[in-house]
């Protein structure tokens, strides 16, 4: 007797066991799964690493490299600032509008995460109606293209591994479009089913943070609330210094005016969103010293600067470095920074010059802390250079002219040579964990076809099946994907679906294209549990919320979501 198929089969349940019930992250158990397969004999080498040059894993890789680039312009960010209104109605469709649009060709976690800040950061609407909403926008935006999530690209890479052509670019559109919008529609009608929760305080230590009103720009004339100054993530406006007189407490309807000195307090990581204010500079951006790379440091008690400013000791000729912001622990301060006198203890943010590590004076003056990254801004033509480029690359591949994978490996080496991105920053974001979880998925779906598994399954289901609609079936393919996905997150879902969906199209002789659609949408239908999709578990912590909202609000738009997604599908495809 074989026992190739037993111990495969034995091998590919106790992984998704161990995706229900372990707390080990899912690369983690697809590793164990693939050392299992090489280690009992019944995967080689060859085939186990094969995975790491299928064409759907590379074009996501590069998907999300790119995505680096696009996340740092300021399109996103900016429209962000202008979501939310005293209206409900007009906040709640602009929020679904931006997310949605935008999810269909971004990584949609990276604009859950861009977008979280904004939304609960302002004073206009409970930041708990809009966020688990928001959530799921990005969820059903990401399956309008093949690009929207990278569930979407795992199944279009197994697909490619069996012979297939895999999905066009548009292929998701017409179905992921329509059952999106049925989506949208319906959380607006039960938005009264959100909870108000209010936010927790925020766990950051507080900077002082000064920018300085140019000139030319286009803030200038419009009040604090025109300007959106309230709606900055994690930042707030609590002073202005005009002529040398101090405004505070800053109103909404107070007008902005050139020159004006802009005093922020809050969190110093998203100090980016101050620098992607159109005609506004930080502080130390008028000493050009602002960079990527920020230094913290506290002054000394030995300090020769202590009751000094930074403009009566000369700071920056000093030690070649400006400061961006300044933390005083319990004291609140006031005026602008080169106007206050600094103390022992106080924590100095700091944009350096290439001399500042060779100053000898440095270890009598402060003690140095740990080092800042902050995202540069983009200039005017780099911004261009990256929407453009990235629009474009999409372009060519929904009109077939180029392949995705080729359009963005010319537009990942042009923002490098641009200097948009860096090799460390490539570095630093390259998806290994998503990695491992597909190339070991493959392994497993290649060793459930070469040890025979699949073929006793398709024999043993056979005389069950034969006659079966190829509607039911596609509908039990949809639902236990939606099911497993809420379990063991989209993407191990969809891997682990492919193989057993594969063997049903044979069974059955159906078209693959819409059974493969079954599983990429139901892999990415996870409306019910925190835990079942990465946005999930984001909002789930920034808004508070308990499993009781999700599924409440999560189960009437999965009906809603899933029965008209599945009406598309079998008119789409006269199933």
């Amino acid at each position: 007797m074989d026992f190739g198929p037993i111990l495969v089969s034995a091998i590919f349940f106790a992984t998704i066991l161990a995706l229900v019930v372990s707390d080990k992250s899912p690369e983690a158990i697809f590793t164990l799964a693939l050392l299992a397969l090489l280690g009992s004999g019944q995967l080689s080498l060859k085939d186990a690493t094969a995975g790491l040059t299928n064409q759907g894993l590379i074009t996501l890789v590069l998907l999300l490299l790119v995505s680096v680039a696009v996340d740092k312009t300021s399109m996103i960010k900016s429209l962000a600032r202008k979501l939310v209104t005293k209206s409900y109605a007009a906040s709640y469709w602009r929020m679904f509008a931006l997310t949605f649009t935008s999810s269909s060709v971004l990584n949609n976690t990276a604009i859950v995460a861009s977008l979280l800040s904004p939304i609960k950061q302002n004073q206009l609407q409970p930041a708990s109606k809009l966020l688990l909403p928001m959530n799921y926008a990005a969820i059903m935006g990401g399956t309008v293209t093949l690009v929207g999530t990278s569930t979407n690209l795992i199944v279009d890479s197994f697909l490619v591994k069996q012979g297939q052509p895999g999905f066009a670019f548009l292929d998701f559109t017409l179905y992921g479009l329509t059952a999106g919008l049925a989506g949208g529609v319906i959380m607006y009608v039960l938005s009264s089913w959100l909870p108000v929760i209010e936010s927790k305080r925020p766990d950051y230590k507080e900077y002082f943070i000064e920018a300085k009103v140019h000139e030319d720009s286009p803030l200038v004339g419009k009040t604090v609330e025109e300007n959106h100054l309230r709606n900055l993530p994690e930042l707030f406006l609590v002073e202005i210094v005009r002529h040398k007189h101090l405004i505070s407490p800053v109103t909404p309807d107070i007008l902005i005016e050139a020159g004006d000195k802009l005093i922020f307090s809050g969190n110093i990581k998203r100090v980016d969103s101050l620098s992607h204010l159109p005609g506004l500079s930080l502080f130390a951006e008028s000493n050009g010293l602002l960079r990527e790379n920020l230094t913290e440091v506290m002054v000394s008690n030995r300090a020769t600067l202590i009751d000094k400013t930074l403009k009566q000791i000369g700071f920056r000729a000093l030690f070649d470095a400006a400061v961006v912001a300044i933390r005083r622990d319990g004291e609140q301060l006031s005026g602008k920074l080169g106007d206050i006198p600094l103390q022992a203890g106080d924590n100095l943010l700091l944009a350096t010059g290439p001399d500042f590590a060779k100053r000898n004076n440095l270890s009598k003056n402060f003690f140095i802390l740990s080092e800042h990254s902050i995202s540069k801004k983009l200039t005017a033509k780099q911004e261009v250079l990256t929407l453009g480029g990235f629009l474009l690359a999409i372009l060519l591949s929904a009109t077939a002219f180029v392949d995705l994978a080729i359009s963005l490996l010319f537009l990942l080496a042009a923002l490098t040579f641009t200097g948009i991105v860096s090799g460390n920053e490539l570095k630093r974001y390259l998806p290994i964990n998503l990695i491992m979880v597909i190339v070991g998925s493959l392994a497993l779906a290649t060793a459930l076809e070469q040890s025979g598994a699949i073929e006793i399954l398709k024999q043993w289901l056979m005389p069950h099946l034969q006659g079966t609609s190829p509607f039911v079936a596609l509908v039990v393919i949809y639902l236990i994907t939606f099911t497993l996905t809420e379990l063991v997150t989209n993407n191990a879902a969809a891997a682990l679906m492919f193989p057993f969906m594969w063997a049903l199209v044979q069974i059955l002789d159906a078209p693959v294209l819409p059974f493969a659609l079954a599983v990429a949408f139901g892999a990415s239908a996870s409306f019910i549990s925190p835990w079942g999709y990465q946005t999930n578990l984001l909002v789930f912590t920034a808004g508070n919320y308990k499993l009781t909202h999700f599924v409440r609000f999560g189960i009437p738009l999965a009906i809603v979501y899933s029965t008209v997604l599945l009406a598309m599908l079998k008119w789409g495809f006269d199933l």
